[in-house]
């Protein structure tokens, strides 16, 4: 049987915190050089997905500067990013609101029309509008790219399957701080999720759904 096709016009990009403070380098601005392949990826998907007249997401981390709304779970990782903020311990965040490092790339631009989706943990549904967004949209699939691959990506992949959307990761389009994390999520975890492809073969999955082939 021949793979499902996409229905771009039932299909959203989701591109989870690609910001400055995670893809720039931090002295002198420009791609950081680990990151160039993955940001000429989403660059791809999102030059198909503005042909396609597709929904783009913008998922992009939004924390108060003092602290208030700043994560108290702990964990063994990150010991020395804790502070003591308004009387609790926080995980202080690689960037706060209104920060240069909390924008975009302006690779990856938002347009008017896009979707800009601020949220506090995570999960890109986490308390946010996205779910709203995607189900009044009529959106049932969603491609998610960017980074972390073991942390947004996957708490946002994870949100999406139990809300009972089609979930496509793009390979390539996504980044963990090592690449031994990327493969074993895209090979081991995020099949049991969704599909996971690579950009190009992602956009011709939509372009043939776009020529009326078979889709989900």
């Amino acid at each position: 049987m021949a793979e499902p096709t996409l229905a771009p016009s039932r299909t959203a990009v989701v591109y989870f915190d690609t910001l400055k403070v995670y893809l720039y380098n931090r002295e002198g601005g420009g791609i950081r050089p680990e990151a160039q392949a993955q940001v000429a990826a989403c660059q791809r998907m999102l030059e198909s997905a503005r042909s396609l007249e597709m929904p783009v997401v913008y998922a992009a981390a939004d924390h108060r500067p003092d602290g208030a709304d700043w994560a108290t779970s702990i964990t063994e990782h990150n010991a020395d990013r804790f502070v003591e903020v308004l009387g609790k311990p926080r995980l202080r965040p690689a960037t706060v609101r209104g920060s240069e490092g909390a924008e975009v790339i302006d690779e990856l631009a938002p347009r008017a029309g896009d979707y800009v989706i601020l949220k506090h943990r995570w999960s890109a549904f986490q308390n946010t509008h996205l779910e709203l967004s995607l189900r009044t949209a009529g959106v049932d699939t969603i491609c998610i790219a960017g980074g972390g691959t073991d942390v947004g990506v996957a708490a946002t992949a994870y949100a999406a399957r139990d809300r009972d959307f089609n979930v496509v990761i793009l390979r390539d389009a996504c980044r963990a701080a090592r690449r031994e994390v990327d493969d074993y999520f895209m090979e081991h975890v995020f099949p049991r999720l969704g599909r996971v492809r690579t950009v190009a073969e992602t956009i011709a999955l939509l372009q043939a759904g776009a020529e009326g082939h078979f889709s989900v």
